[in-house]
């Protein structure tokens, strides 16, 4: 009688769930993460990663994706018609099942082997001593007024022409700069920023929804063209702390921050105030919307009159852009974007981008004299 399954698959399978539990008990030492993996691994690896993928202009990790997907679908096909005509479709079930099995415990070991174990490490608040917390409605205007009283200022050093448009390479130098100087007091962000490119999957970003992301498997990070010019300075320095291991979006964003500040560029400097200031007025308003409509309504007025025109008229000109190019896949990829991230220590999901929130006024009320 034949086997319904093969036995060197049902070893290998056995052979990699085990390898899949190592994993998982491993990250969970906080010694093992913070002081071996975060500490002496990753930069190694990821500055090794860098400098490879940096050696050609495209995306490599994008490329890579591309021939993965199409060399899944093929065998996918294959598989199913195989399978429809097949007198053994039990074998060919179970046989299947475990290469599914076999292929998502490998994607999980080389993951965090590459990256994920960055999710569990102490991070920014190890480094600086914070302890973001719930805010009150008084700390959370009180931030979003300096966060306006900042993008006005900024972008009244720009000038009240159109915003100018930047070329990677200079958008590199800029963000090189900022993270050069806050290196100097944050020796934990000294950097050397390469391996930045624009995104193979443009056409279909809209679809998937991004605005920048990072491959962990290349070191890549990865901007769009047809963004809005003022948006890729912040994200270029969000995805560059990924590049540094800060694995948390939020995380991510307040590095963003912390280099910003230190830098000569208002350009830079209003993208992320700008950025900043979206994270704000979200959750400035739905604090004072769970309270009353009329406490609202005066929160926006406030703003608003507050607001200078120019960043009123850049704000609404990034609503206009992504408006415009909604549609009904966005949201699907949203959720499961949403679940991977609460998979990755990350519970808040996608609404963890909001919580940079809670880092900035954590950071403020340490550090009051500095800011």
């Amino acid at each position: 009688m034949q086997l319904i399954i093969d036995e060197k698959k049902i070893k290998n399978t056995f052979l990699l769930l085990l390898g899949g539990v190592l994993t998982y008990l491993v990250g969970e030492s906080d010694s093992f993460v913070d002081n071996w993996y975060a500490g002496k691994f990753y930069p190694l690896w990821s500055n090794c990663l860098k400098s490879i993928s940096n050696l050609l202009p495209f995306s490599i990790g994008d490329l890579f994706y591309s021939v993965l997907i199409l060399y899944f679908t093929v065998h996918f096909i294959k598989w199913f018609i195989k399978l429809l005509y097949s007198h053994s479709r039990l074998a060919l079930l179970g046989s299947g099942l475990l290469r599914m099995i076999q292929l998502s415990l490998l994607t999980y070991i080389l993951f965090q082997i590459f990256w994920g174990f960055n999710y569990k490490k102490g991070g920014i608040a190890l480094q600086l001593g914070l302890n973001p917390t719930s805010y009150t409605q008084k700390e959370i205007t009180s931030l979003t007024n300096q966060l306006i009283d900042s993008a006005n200022f900024y972008r009244k050093k720009i000038g009240s022409g159109a915003l100018p448009s930047f070329s990677k390479t200079q958008l590199i130098e800029n963000a090189q700069k900022a993270y050069n100087q806050a290196a100097l007091d944050y020796p934990f962000l000294a950097n050397n920023i390469q391996s930045i490119k624009f995104s193979l999957f443009e056409p279909i970003a809209d679809y998937i929804g991004f605005s920048g992301y990072y491959n962990p498997f290349t070191g890549e990070a990865h901007l769009r063209k047809d963004l809005p010019t003022i948006l890729n300075p912040a994200i270029l320095c969000h995805e560059v702390a990924h590049q540094l291991g800060y694995a948390s979006e939020s995380e991510a964003s307040f590095v963003g921050y912390l280099t910003a500040k230190f830098s000569t560029d208002p350009y830079l400097q209003y993208s992320m105030y700008l950025d900043l200031l979206g994270y704000s007025l979200n959750e400035q308003y739905l604090l004072y919307a769970k309270e009353n409509f009329t406490s609202f309504e005066e929160v926006v007025k406030n703003n608003r009159s507050r607001m200078d025109s120019l960043v009123k008229k850049d704000r609404k000109d990034i609503r206009d852009f992504f408006y415009a190019r909604r549609n009904i896949i966005s949201p699907i990829s949203n959720n499961l974007y949403d679940q991977f991230l609460k998979m990755n220590q990350q519970m808040a999901g996608i609404d963890s981008y909001n919580e940079v929130i809670a880092w900035l006024i954590s950071y403020q009320k340490k550090y009051k004299n500095e800011n």
